[in-house]
Parts: structure tokens; sequence; C-alpha cells
């Protein structure tokens, strides 16, 4: 197949656009402006966001069994009061339906910082 002299100069032009531009994305997006990566608090974090950080100090908890580093995870959330945001959590997904496994572990860190409410109680299998 034989190309037009026009059609081929249009297609010589487009890849070395592509070309061009490829080489400025990678100069503009690796070395003049590359990405910075910083670590968000938890505190920042967006609400569903922030429920999936409990849970997951609620899990790591359930598996490391250290609950100095629990409260030191959810000091980030509540300085004050490190055990709020947990059982805030717990008594909204009672109220909302959520996972039961997920309200068993928040339910027994919850017990763990001694902060457990009537609404998690049916979420403790073998606390007194």
């Amino acid at each position: 197949m034989h190309l037009e002299p026009q059609a081929r100069r249009w297609i010589v032009q487009g890849l070395i656009g592509v070309a061009v531009g490829l080489v400025l994305g990678f100069l503009i997006g690796w070395w003049i402006l590359p990405v910075e990566y910083t670590n968000t608090p938890p505190s920042v974090l967006r609400r569903d966001y922030r429920d999936e950080y409990i849970v997951m100090v609620a899990t790591a908890y359930e598996v490391e069994g250290d609950l100095d580093q629990a409260r030191e995870r959810l000091a980030a959330l509540d300085p004050d009061s490190p055990a709020a945001p947990v059982v805030e959590l717990a008594e909204r997904l009672v109220v909302a339906g959520g996972d039961s496994e997920d309200l068993a572990r928040l339910a027994r860190l919850a017990w763990a910082l001694d902060a457990i409410t009537p609404p998690l109680m049916p979420y403790l299998e073998d606390q007194p």
C-alpha cells in the first residue's frame, strides 16, 4: 500500500508530536515537578477512610495484642479520648447493620480500652 506524500507527512508529524509529548511528560513528571508524598495524619481523613483506619487499628490489636500501640494509633484521631472514635464507629455500625466481624473487633477493642457501651455488649464473645 502506497501513501500519498501529504498523508505520510501527517503520520510522521503525528508520531513526532507523540514522542515529544511523552518526553516532555516524563521530564516534567519525574524531574521538574515530581510527586511529593507526605504523611497525612489520620485526623484529617475523610469519614469513610477514618472508619477504615479505626477498623484496621482494631484488627491490628486483635492480631498483635498490643493495647498501648492501639491506643497510640487511636490518639492520632482523638488525643484526649482515644477510645471515643472506636465507640462512635461501633455504635454507628450497630445502627446501620454493619459487618458483624468488624463490630466484634471494635467491641473487643472498646472492652480493652474500658469504653464498652451497652449496644456493643452483644458483640463480645468471651468477655464476662
